[in-house]
């Protein structure tokens, strides 16, 4: 079982005379539990606008989207959502961050505490507790947001180019840290990027958008055995193809 969107289509405005906007023009995929999926397109396509549909934030103007055959209740089918921009609390500390999400569900303090600060111990923070956000790196900060999101046990995490505001080295040790998270716990996750060697060093699949309004353009698995060469020749050959598709997209819009 797992994810999936039908005919998913989004168009923002068109009313008192405002002219409409077509962000989203029948959207099909589908998304097996337990895999990475990667969605990488030209900027302002769409993709957030997908994620925030797929998490419940935004609704769709036709179409579904689905998990396990059926529509999804947001209230028990817990999605994750993690931003580039952290999205954290910066009057709450680390352990409060982390914690929120199991506050909020009503959690009994004892409890939350003990998940927090194995998160804690478990994503490198230990001696962090009580730091605030101002007081943490961006690698840092993003761990507490990944950690505050898989705190709560969802289904699918939703990842909105969380890496995209850090350095390279940063980059690349958060991109291994959440293979290793991933491969522990084989949550579902939908990556967001626009980096292409993110995609192909991540991901299971990779999906392709078009310019807006964003549809479906390719797909590529991932065939390349982990852990992964990202200089190997099949991960260049997939990042090729990748690029191709990106770049026949652009001369088509020029045409």
């Amino acid at each position: 079982m797992g994810l999936e969107l039908i005919g998913l289509s989004k168009v923002f405005g068109g009313k008192n005379g405002d002219e409409p906007l077509h962000v989203l023009e029948d959207i099909h995929g589908r998304v097996e539990e337990g895999r990475f999926l990667s969605i990488i397109g030209p900027s302002g396509c769409g993709k957030t606008t997908l994620l925030r549909i797929i998490a419940g934030l935004e609704r769709p103007s036709s179409g579904q989207v689905l998990i396990d055959g059926r529509e999804i209740a947001y209230e028990s089918d817990r999605i994750g959502l993690v931003f580039q921009e952290y999205a954290l609390f910066p009057w709450l500390t680390t352990l409060q961050n982390i914690e929120l999400g199991l506050e909020i569900m009503g959690a009994p303090k004892k409890e939350r505490l003990a998940a927090a600060m194995d998160y804690i111990y478990r994503f490198g923070l230990s001696g962090f507790e009580d730091r605030y956000p101002r007081e943490l790196s961006g690698g840092m900060r993003q761990r507490v947001a990944i950690a505050r999101t898989l705190i709560t046990d969802p289904k699918v995490v939703l990842m909105d180019e969380p890496f995209g505001s850090l350095d390279s080295q940063t980059r690349n040790d958060l991109q291994a840290f959440l293979l290793k998270l991933w491969d522990t716990q084989r949550v579902t996750i939908i990556f967001v990027t626009h980096n292409v060697d993110e995609a192909v060093f991540l991901s299971d699949d990779i999906l392709v958008l078009s310019s807006r309004p964003a549809r479906i353009i390719d797909r590529f698995q991932v065939d390349c055995p982990r852990p992964r060469d990202r200089t190997s020749a099949a991960c260049n050959m997939i990042r090729k193809r990748v690029l191709e598709a990106l770049e026949a997209q652009k001369k088509s819009m020029l045409v």
